[in-house]
């Protein structure tokens, strides 16, 4: 597949349905007791594919009157590896599921967390691509 199509496949609709607005609530619930507490919502946004790469970022958007430089968002990739809530694994397979070129999703990683803005820390999500 090209580029332009990941780019027709990966909508901003279909990553909001792959990765809802409200998983950042639910996110925050399991962690701190109380959706408000949270600091930044969560969004999915598709960055390109190359070879037999697709990448992603999970983008930490920080929310009115929050402050997301305050937050520990460096430690971010070990937590989302494992919380059930964002749950990577099922994203990844879902992913998976919309691929219809004969590539296969082979595995996937977290890279470190980026500050790109004080309001945007972005975090990649790097999947290999098997044939």
């Amino acid at each position: 597949m090209s580029n332009d199509t990941y780019l027709e496949l990966f909508t901003p609709d279909v990553l909001a349905s792959l990765f809802p607005e409200t998983r950042a609530d639910q996110f925050f619930e399991a962690l701190f007791g109380d959706a408000e507490e949270g600091a930044y919502d969560i969004r999915l946004a598709f960055k390109g594919h190359e070879e037999r790469i697709l990448r992603f970022e999970l983008q930490m958007i920080q929310r009115p009157g929050k402050c997301l430089a305050c937050h520990l968002t460096y430690g971010l990739p070990q937590v989302f590896t494992r919380h059930p809530v964002i749950n990577l694994k099922g994203l990844v397979a879902d992913i998976g599921h919309l691929i219809k070129d004969g590539h296969r999703i082979e595995g996937w990683e977290l890279g470190v967390t980026r500050e790109r803005s004080r309001d945007l820390h972005v975090i990649p999500l790097i999947l290999h691509l098997e044939r």
